[in-house]
């Protein structure tokens, strides 16, 4: 039985992640007094606001918000028996500004979306749209083709086409346990 049919790969295994704090909690249980009740709750709410205030330091001193996670494009995986589909939304980047990479397994989409000239006399309200560096980082799996690997860029959508190729499967051989004596 092929268990990796079962199980998805993991694509993102390389791919670095963020991960957040665990803001801590301190609670006390069977308290049956209402003074001592509402004590706890502004002691924790305080913990609270003490581990954000913190914790925003935290992010601005080490200028995450400016990591290239800020500008993560969404993409959509797909395979079939022949190949693996890979599409990146990458609007408003021009194709010079892509570049694709195969490391060791890794398959790497790298870009930068630079931030249009500002306008001389025009006040902005509000701005949504994100600038600066991106790259994602895809694991891929072991049949795959590196090859023949090819991408095509239309409408501010990536598309890269991952060939599978066929494995050898692996004998089983049983050996004989010997008895000593």
């Amino acid at each position: 039985m092929n268990f990796g049919k079962l199980a998805p790969w993991n694509w993102f295994k390389k791919e670095e992640n963020v991960k957040s704090d665990v803001i801590p909690t301190k609670r006390s249980h069977g308290v049956s007094e209402i003074s001592t009740s509402f004590q706890n709750i502004e002691t924790e709410f305080n913990n609270l606001l003490d581990s954000i205030k913190h914790n925003c330091r935290e992010v601005l001193s080490k200028d995450l918000l400016f990591t290239n996670d800020w500008l993560k494009p969404a993409l959509d995986i797909a395979s079939n028996e022949k190949e693996y589909s890979v599409k990146i939304e990458l609007p408003g980047i021009d194709k010079s500004k892509i570049v694709i990479e195969y490391v060791n397994s890794t398959l790497k989409i790298k870009g930068e979306k630079h931030q249009e000239k500002e306008e001389q006399n025009k006040d902005f309200y509000r701005i949504e749209r994100s600038y600066g560096l991106f790259e994602r980082i895809l694991d891929l799996p072991e049949d795959c083709d590196a090859d023949n690997i090819s991408s095509e860029y239309k409408d501010g959508i990536l598309s890269i086409k991952i060939p599978r190729k066929v494995l050898a499967h692996s004998e089983t051989k049983k050996i004989e346990i010997k008895t000593i004596s």
